[in-house]
């Protein structure tokens, strides 16, 4: 049922029906503090609607987060389309959806996640201005798995730098979960500086292809199964597939210095990120370290600049230091010390976004 306590932390839910299109929708907007919500669009044949309220009340506010986290100037949002990606789509259904996010006024902006595709909203965009992450050919910023990879190596170094004094990766041995568009990207990376890789992947073409890129490096790959990923020794576990992965199961197996990757929502519950603590492993808050697609995305609007995108996601290696520092200084988790920066960084900037005016096509406007 729904109540205005199981939304009590939410600015605004809408709930979208189109009888004609089949859409089905829902819109969360978590926080709008930095400025108009931003957050992508998830396509999944939830199995009620009840389940996906509670995973687009989550995913929205783990956006506030990662927004305030990475420095946009934008708050948090997501919403989620109830239906089979690979049945259901229809270019009229995003087209449909598009309306309801224009009927927003500016108070949110969407693109691509899990189930849907940047060709998706360029029907979308159709309707509407305020869509993200649309193909380069349409006037977007393309692939943003691109920087999301370039903010996991950053991390990776600034979380060397603190177990060892050097963000060099030269001779450590990475265990990869996950070689999709950022995690291959990754491994690329790493096998170039030098590094050893222990990997896993359902598709075993990437697996096959990263093993052959280790043959000319300097480096080398090791593949193995499933979840024998966990009880792998190596430097440092880099999770870049499925969430929930540090959990009561498979936390006893690591035998890794840190945890740091790009899936979300790596940790099942809060609570795990105080055992590993307790238990000596670095963890790297995985909503600051993957945050360079949210930065290309949110730089979208100010007219496509890889420069400036890569740029910008270079600050990911301090903002990782910063919460390591913290961590150590309060003896807290290194989730709750990510918590909490984002929650002062929100406090300190209330009053600073007032002079940006809703989006006009092309560009951000500046009050007179």
């Amino acid at each position: 049922m729904m109540t205005f306590e199981r939304i009590s932390e939410h600015e605004q839910v809408v709930f979208c029906n189109d009888e004609a299109t089949g859409l089905k929708a829902i819109i969360a907007i978590h926080d709008t503090t930095l400025g108009p919500a931003l957050g992508g669009c998830r396509m999944r044949p939830y199995a009620t609607v009840d389940e996906a309220l509670e995973d687009v009340l989550r995913l929205s506010k783990g956006m506030t987060y990662k927004c305030a986290a990475a420095d946009v100037d934008f708050g948090g949002g997501k919403s989620v389309i109830i239906g089979d990606p690979l049945k259901d789509r229809t270019p009229e259904m995003f087209r449909a959806f598009g309306q309801f996010v224009g009927s927003l006024g500016g108070r949110f902006y969407t693109g691509t996640d899990m189930g849907t595709t940047p060709e998706d909203f360029v029907h979308a965009k159709m309707e509407t201005d305020c869509i993200v992450g649309i193909p380069e050919s349409y006037g977007g910023s393309g692939d943003s798995s691109v920087p999301t990879a370039a903010g996991v190596i950053y991390g990776l170094r600034a979380t060397n730098q603190v177990l060892n004094g050097t963000d060099s990766l030269e001779g450590l041995t990475f265990t990869i979960q996950g070689l999709g568009k950022v995690g291959y990207k990754v491994a690329e990376t790493l096998l170039d500086e030098g590094a050893h890789l222990i990997v896993t992947d359902i598709n075993d073409k990437a697996l096959t292809d990263i093993a052959a890129r280790g043959a000319q490096s300097d480096g080398s790959v090791k593949i193995v199964k499933g979840d024998e990923i966990y009880s792998a020794e190596a430097d440092m576990f880099v999770p870049c597939a499925l969430g929930a992965i540090i959990n009561d199961q498979t936390m006893d197996s690591l035998k890794v210095k840190a945890v740091v990757g790009s899936a979300n929502n790596q940790l099942l519950e809060m609570r795990h990120g105080e055992m590993l603590k307790e238990k000596g492993i670095l963890y790297g808050p995985d909503y600051i370290v993957n945050g360079g697609g949210l930065i290309q995305v949110a730089d979208e609007l100010y007219e496509p600049n890889k420069e400036r995108v890569l740029t910008k996601t270079k600050a990911i290696y301090n903002t990782m230091l910063e919460i390591y520092r913290q961590s150590e200084n309060k003896s807290i988790s290194t989730s709750v010390a990510a918590n909490l920066f984002c929650e002062e960084r929100i406090e300190n900037r209330k009053n600073r976004n007032s002079f940006f005016s809703h989006r006009k096509p092309g560009k951000w406007q500046i009050r007179n």
